[in-house]
């Protein structure tokens, strides 16, 4: 029986090119043809999926320079079409979905927003877990219910954004717990803090996790320490993995929900392409941690999604230069043997 991963890289090599002269486009068509088990990979009705929550932390303690009613008005200017990631998925043809996992608003039936609510945001875990396990069970089983519904509109390559004022604190404390780096490692400024807004934060933080009984268990560390839009996105990262999707990763909060899910079950990385490398420091580390390489790196720390809007382009190059490009033998072109 041939090596299924033989006939793909033949198929790569034999492309009218020198070999490996794509570079990473070749990497991510190889990738893309082992996740569908094809030669000939298809991507289709690519969609981002924004999960919106609220932090309890951030009403009791100086972690963000923005109030929590930023969540709220972001989601409005999503819905809206106003954010950069509505930008960047008009341009790149890309299904945007806003999702409230657990904002501190009643939105009462606002059009185009998927109504997926837990609780008004989260407790604070500076002094009390941000949930209960029962709630965040419902959190991942919504993340995983949502991504089924998109799965079944026809998408097969999908990403991830979230927003809520207070969740790079979040992120910064799931990584510490998920790789073992310090808490100083781990935060950076996250939407804008000044360097000493920065040691504040990472004081506030090393406190909260010291208050709260070590474990090693990634559930009992989400609730704790995570956020119902964290958790959804944990249960959208696994169940787009079960329905063999394409995934695309983009930056540190998404990262530190793919870091629980990956605790959780390790095989989901190999559906994963890692989008951008973000500017905000812990991201770098949990990359490393992870052993992934990523696309892009043009210093962002937006979220929302956007990393994944700028490089689905990319992607789609890589399956079609796979789909598309003569090889050798059919443009009659001779090739070096060598």
């Amino acid at each position: 029986m041939k090596n299924f991963a033989t006939d793909l890289q033949h198929k790569i090599d034999t492309k009218t090119k020198p070999i490996g002269s794509l570079g990473v486009l070749e990497t991510i068509a190889f990738k893309i043809g082992n996740i569908q088990q094809t030669t000939a990979p298809v991507l289709s009705k690519p969609a981002i999926l924004i999960f919106a929550g609220d932090h309890g932390i951030v009403n009791a303690e100086p972690v963000s320079p923005f109030p929590q009613e930023v969540t709220t008005q972001m989601v409005f200017n999503f819905l809206q079409g106003g954010a950069a990631i509505n930008v960047f998925c008009k341009q790149n043809n890309i299904d945007l979905k806003i999702i409230d996992a657990g904002v501190n608003f009643d939105f009462n039936n606002v059009p185009n927003l998927i109504n997926a609510k837990i609780n008004k945001g989260t407790k604070n875990y500076s002094i009390e877990p941000a949930m209960s396990i029962d709630d965040c069970n419902k959190a991942i089983l919504k993340g995983k219910e949502i991504v089924t519904k998109q799965f079944s509109e026809g998408t097969n390559v999908i990403g991830f954004g979230e927003m809520g004022i207070g969740n790079t604190s979040s992120a910064a404390l799931l990584m510490s717990l998920i790789t073992k780096l310090p808490i100083k490692n781990c935060v950076g400024k996250g939407t804008g803090f000044s360097p000493e807004g920065v040691r504040a934060k990472k004081a506030i933080l090393k406190k909260a996790k010291n208050n709260h009984q070590q474990t090693e268990d990634p559930m009992e560390i989400l609730a704790i320490f995570g956020g119902y839009e964290i958790a959804m996105m944990v249960g959208a990262f696994l169940q787009a993995a079960k329905l063999n999707m394409v995934i695309l990763v983009d930056g540190f909060i998404v990262t530190s929900a793919l870091l629980v899910a990956q605790a959780i079950d390790k095989t989901i990385l190999n559906n994963c392409i890692f989008s951008h490398c973000s500017n905000e420091q812990g991201h770098f580390k949990m990359l490393e941690f992870l052993k992934a390489d990523t696309v892009l790196n043009l210093g962002l720390r937006l979220g929302e999604g956007t990393g994944v809007a700028l490089v689905y382009p990319i992607v789609q190059a890589a399956v079609n230069f796979l789909n598309q490009m003569a090889n050798f033998e059919s443009a009659e072109v001779t090739n070096t043997k060598y």
